[in-house]
């Protein structure tokens, strides 16, 4: 569009009222063109820089509503103003609703004129309200399909980030894992077999993120399987055959999943070496949610608080389990009516405050 002179497309085949037409608005400031058919008319739009049109109902050949109905289908048609002689309000309806920006009753001898000045310039000042609009419109879904495509290829890294920690992880543990197997010294493989839970507890959890389809949330029961499973192959293996699991589909943060993988690797492994002084048995591990409180349990049918104190114990498990428990804001206690020995742990699906207690049965 001209800003300093529009160009009007004026079809009608009314010669003499198109040079009036042509008179009255060349003087405020438009650029007329004259098309005496529908054809004609069509044919000057798709030459381009016609910014309007003022359209009479009644031509030879194709009628004011059909040409309407061509330029519509235009990419990218100008307004139209609707014109006619007719008095019949039914035209205007029909006119408005094909899709024309106004409509006016013309005279023969041009008294019209102003009206149509009028009508033109609100028709283009809609038109450009229009294409802000639209343009607006598609600026805000071309800017979806870019973060659209920026968060597909970020997802994409950061699975690949996951996948690679993961593998690295698990290189670490199999590495201590062979370091405590050509190790002599017991406390050296018990340490480094402690080592390896540790690390392997982290490394399940990009494991999973990197197969997730939700990279901010981890289910916490099929992480916490495969945390297990990887406990049962570890250098004690052998001992925990009647490890078992029940838990609830949960989600949560990986965070948080990191901390419940270490405190669970700690709480079993203590299990394993001081629950049962003589010969394996049950250990068994629940997760159970009520609301946003979920509840996780280590529990075994062991000595209790019967078991010896152990010499060699650094208390480095203890202290894990407490830091751990502080971040996920979680109480930690013994339950005193169980048997053996049964620490539950009690903590909000998100980070909120909670009280922080130590736990005394880990290692």
């Amino acid at each position: 569009m001209s800003i300093d002179k529009p160009c009007l497309l004026y079809i009608d085949d009314d010669d003499a009222l198109a040079r009036l037409v042509d008179r009255g608005l060349s003087r405020l400031g438009f650029d007329v063109v004259h098309a005496d058919s529908g054809d004609e008319g069509i044919a000057r739009i798709k030459a381009g820089s016609v910014d309007v049109v003022a359209l009479d109902q009644y031509m030879p050949g194709a009628d004011g509503l059909e040409t309407l109905e061509r330029i519509l289908a235009l990419p990218n048609p100008p307004p139209v103003v609707f014109v006619t002689a007719s008095q019949d309000s039914q035209i205007a309806v029909t006119a408005l609703k094909a899709g024309a920006d106004d409509y006016l009753v013309k005279d023969l001898h041009g008294d019209f004129i102003p009206l149509l000045h009028v009508a033109i310039e609100s028709a283009m000042r809609q038109a450009r309200i229009r294409k802000a609009r639209d343009d607006a419109e598609a600026e805000v879904h071309a800017s979806r399909d870019r973060y659209a495509a920026l968060a597909a290829e970020r997802e994409v890294l950061l699975r690949e980030v996951n996948h690679r920690v993961g593998n690295s992880l698990q290189i670490i543990a199999s590495l201590l894992h062979l370091q405590a197997n050509s190790s002599d010294d017991d406390d050296v493989k018990a340490a480094l077999s402690n080592a390896m839970g540790r690390v392997a507890a982290v490394a399940q959890v990009h494991r999973r993120l990197y197969t997730s389809h939700d990279l901010n949330s981890v289910l916490l029961n099929q992480y916490l399987e495969a945390l297990l499973e990887d406990l049962r192959r570890s250098a004690e293996g052998n001992r925990m055959s009647r490890l078992t699991l029940t838990a609830e589909s949960i989600e949560i943060d990986p965070d948080r999943a990191v901390a419940i993988g270490i405190i669970v690797n700690e709480l079993v492994m203590n299990a394993v070496k001081y629950a049962y002084p003589d010969s394996p048995g049950p250990i068994h591990v629940q997760l159970v949610g009520s609301g946003d409180e979920l509840q996780l349990s280590v529990a075994d049918d062991g000595v209790g608080l019967h078991a010896k104190v152990d010499p060699r114990s650094t208390g480095m498990g203890q202290r894990i389990v407490n830091a751990m428990a502080s971040k996920l804001n979680a109480s930690t206690e013994r339950d005193p009516n169980h048997a053996g020995t049964r620490i539950v742990l009690r903590f909000q699906r998100r980070n909120e405050a909670a009280t922080t207690k130590g736990v005394s049965a880990a290692d």
